[in-house]
């Protein structure tokens, strides 16, 4: 009885994505929502939700059986509340992990037996470190139709002592990520509470159809490179409805670093971010600085940070290669923020002394509208490369209310574009009359 009970239960919760407000757009049909088959509980396969037993063996086995089961419409893993323990695990295909109110997933903090893989191709390397890196905590590869959800239980990753062991210079490989799908497609993840990330949160690479929505994500704002959601080399993700605070970007698109991304030349493509709000100690709104597959058609809008370092920030570097081409962002507030807007070309190191320095990137075709700030310290600067200077670039509607004594005026240089209704003004290089074509037509 209990389990059919359940089963009315989640039958009712998956006959659809939660709704936005009504009248906003929304991205969530990309992926719909599955009704699954069948329904397993964890404690089906010898779980114990009380917060000490090691609980890996249990959720491998539930994994195990739902991919040797194949069933035609999928199967659900109920995760019921409960503190469940466990070490690094994978999903499988048609899968959907549910994790109950009250349930939270826990990493175990012994890292001696973490499982190590390969470094990813457009990377070349570990990000932090040398050689392999590893595996995140959840962790996925060629899958199709995957979701994780729930009734915001909570995925904490126990992140302080992977930190500590970044300040103590003490790693031998790259941190795990909190949840890292590969080469998958299909992939919502919604409704879920993302705790202490040892690295980024939730980080999609080389995918494909992937909504994110409606989660929160939290980190102490000194944990080093929590980023939230890093779409990576993915075509067509959406981002929408969720509540960051960590202690890196909240949102940061990237697409593989030097060499080795523009060997793999995987672009990332067809990015929306949509009703973002958010704080941390460095960008709202990111793309780069890995760039080096090239980053193209994303829309960024109605986006709320606050007490962060920089609100919006479009990073890349000499020797990455890549493009940057066609991003809107429109609609963003921003409160307390160090600076409004940062365009850059010489951020971010380089994966070895491979790179080639003369392998500039392109960035070209930059909207930037509808952007109120207050508590602003400095409103922003935007400086390309001498020899591939930054092109069409339009700040339009943009005003910041300056808290200095003295206004901080816009630095640039190596840029062409226009800006309208800008306030403090913005520099000459986007005000001068034969630049200004780009952002007129785009009126």
């Amino acid at each position: 009885m209990v389990r059919l009970l359940l089963a009315i239960l989640l039958a009712l919760f998956q006959g659809g994505a939660i709704a936005a407000a009504e009248g906003e757009e929304t991205c969530s049909g990309i992926v719909p929502m599955k009704k699954r088959d069948e329904v397993l509980l964890i404690t089906d396969f010898g779980g114990v939700g009380d917060g000490r037993t090691l609980n890996t063996e249990a959720f491998m086995s539930a994994v195990d059986w739902i991919e040797q089961r194949n069933a035609p419409g999928g199967t659900l893993l109920y995760i019921p509340a409960g503190v469940w323990l466990t070490g690094a695990f994978n999903l499988t295909s048609r899968m959907t992990l549910f994790l109950a109110k009250g349930a939270v997933i826990k990493a175990t903090q012994d890292t001696s037996s973490w499982p190590l893989i390969d470094p990813l191709p457009s990377y070349g390397r570990g990000r932090e470190l040398p050689g392999g890196r590893y595996m995140s905590f959840i962790h996925g590869n060629r899958l199709q139709d995957v979701i994780i959800t729930g009734e915001n239980g909570t995925i904490d990753g126990q992140g302080d002592l992977w930190w500590n062991m970044w300040r103590q210079r003490t790693l031998r490989f790259t941190r795990p990520n909190l949840v890292e799908l590969m080469h998958s497609t299909d992939i919502i993840i919604s409704n879920v509470v993302f705790l202490n990330s040892p690295f980024w949160n939730i980080h999609p690479v080389y995918c494909s159809n992937v909504v994110v929505r409606n989660v929160t994500i939290l980190a102490p704002h000194d944990s080093p490179n929590t980023d939230g959601v890093d779409p990576d080399s993915s075509l067509n993700v959406c981002i929408e409805d969720c509540y960051i605070s960590t202690g890196d970007d909240l949102v940061a698109i990237k697409s593989g670093w030097d060499e080795y991304g523009m060997a793999y030349a995987r672009q990332s493509s067809g990015i929306t971010v949509r009703r973002i709000t958010g704080s941390g100690p460095f960008a709202g709104f990111a793309i780069g600085s890995e760039t080096s597959g090239g980053i193209t058609n994303v829309l960024a809008e109605k986006l709320n940070i606050f007490n962060a370092g920089i609100g919006i920030h479009i990073k890349t570097n000499s020797g990455r290669g890549g493009f940057i081409r066609n991003i809107t962002i429109s609609d963003v507030n921003l409160s307390n923020v160090r600076k409004g807007l940062r365009i850059a070309g010489n951020v971010g190191g380089h994966p070895d002394d491979h790179y080639n320095p003369n392998a500039l990137p392109v960035v070209d075709g930059l909207m930037i509208k509808n952007v109120w700030g207050v508590g602003i310290q400095q409103p922003g600067s935007i400086q390309g490369i001498k020899n591939s200077p930054f092109m069409q670039i339009c700040l339009l509607n943009v005003k910041l209310d300056v808290v200095a004594t003295r206004v901080v005026p816009w630095v640039c240089a190596d840029v062409s574009g226009g800006a309208l209704e800008v306030q403090p003004a913005a520099c000459s290089e986007l005000t001068s009359t034969n630049s200004m074509n780009f952002c007129t037509t785009a009126l």
